[in-house]
């Protein structure tokens, strides 16, 4: 086995695969190129996760001829306050896009991002689990539980997996919310729209996908137990209690998983080590913004990289991302607060949900929430 590189990326999940393709795009060597996952692509391949793309992640997808994918688009975003007044409609109409994203799966965006990466020859490292790390002034050493160790003159940790237990705690804000997450069907959809409701607990999410709708309930841990425990009939009437009557009755559900949400924005780096993606903030899912600043995060470390595999590279990247990703993490952690501490109709909500209104009422407000959803902030 090749045990010798430029660049190592820790992580072959959707951002570390771009990433990989992105420095190739760019002109960096495959051959030079390593990319390390613990999980074998079957494993991955098989995730059924519901994730959603911006319409700038589908430029940087159609960058490396890994677009089209499985997906559905979504043309317009519906924002609203569950019982109050205030919405905002932003349509792809009014900015001359084919969509303002996309809905697909996890494991059939990482299948068509591996077979790219395998094509255009990276040296794809997997499965494999990463027990050390040891960076001297010219190095990083990357020790395997299971294979000869590798050498890099930069490693890339795009996923969060080899960091310890007790760092991932020191960098992790618990928003006291849970994701209840699901699979379900409407009696009226509306065909490629997009919803985000703020309810009295946090944000209730449907993104269209096939026949139905891909949910992301963000409730208080004690009522994440309590719709647990419910029967689907049960669920779905507590589910229209909560959204209201737009799409009709729901009508069912697959099964329910529940995630805790908090918030990891510490990242940890070096002068040959950098983190990007979930490795680098790890997002409350309003908005659905997670994936999609990762993807921003490899676009602009692909270019500076594939320019220079040095230190000074990664210093150049953490001043360009500064704006883009302060920002994201502002907008999505201040909404989670909100909902997340705030007892149900403080004065807090209530003008959350009045500015939703405003913003819908000033284009240039307007304007720039669609932006940064699509393309995140531009430096």
């Amino acid at each position: 086995m090749q045990t010798d590189f430029d660049i190592a990326i820790c992580g072959a999940g959707p951002v570390g695969l771009a990433l990989a393709a992105l420095l190739v795009r760019h002109g960096a060597a495959p051959a030079r190129i390593a990319l390390i996952d613990a999980k074998t692509i079957d494993q991955t391949s098989r995730d059924p996760r519901s994730i959603a793309l911006s319409y700038g992640s589908r430029q940087i997808f159609e960058a490396i001829n890994a677009w089209p994918i499985t997906a559905t688009q979504i043309n317009q975003i519906h924002v609203s306050r569950r019982g109050h007044f205030g919405r905002t409609l932003i349509d792809r109409a009014e900015y001359d896009l084919p969509a303002l994203g996309y809905v697909t799966r996890y494991g059939a965006m990482v299948s068509a991002l591996n077979a790219h990466a395998s094509a255009i020859g990276i040296s794809l490292i997997r499965p494999a689990t990463v027990s050390a790390i040891a960076e001297n002034d010219v190095a990083v050493t990357l020790t395997f539980a299971d294979h000869e160790a590798v050498h890099a003159k930069i490693m890339v940790q795009a996923e969060g997996g080899i960091f310890s237990e007790q760092t991932k705690k020191a960098m992790y804000r618990d928003y006291g919310q849970t994701a209840i997450v699901a699979h379900v069907t409407a009696s009226a959809p509306i065909a490629h729209r997009a919803f985000e409701r703020f309810t009295d607990e946090g944000p209730l999410a449907l993104l269209p996908q096939d026949d139905g709708y891909a949910l992301v309930w963000c409730v208080r841990p004690d009522t994440a137990q309590r719709l647990l425990a419910l029967n689907d009939a049960e669920f779905l009437q507590e589910l229209g209690a909560a959204y209201g009557t737009r799409l009709g009755r729901f009508t069912a559900t697959t099964q329910r998983n529940a995630f805790p949400l908090g918030l990891n924005a510490e990242p940890a780096s070096s002068a040959r080590t950098i983190a990007i993606g979930n490795a680098a903030q790890t997002l409350h899912p309003v908005a659905g913004q997670g994936l999609n600043l990762g993807l921003r995060d490899a676009s602009v470390l692909a270019r500076l990289l594939a320019r220079q595999a040095e230190p000074s590279a990664l210093q150049e990247f953490a001043a360009s991302r500064e704006s883009d990703r302060n920002a994201t993490i502002k907008l999505t952690d201040l909404m989670a607060r909100i909902f997340a501490s705030a007892p149900a109709g403080t004065l807090s909500q209530t003008l959350l949900g009045f500015s939703l209104g405003v913003v819908d009422g000033i284009k240039p407000a307007k304007n720039l929430l669609a932006e940064q959803m699509m393309f995140g902030r531009r430096s």
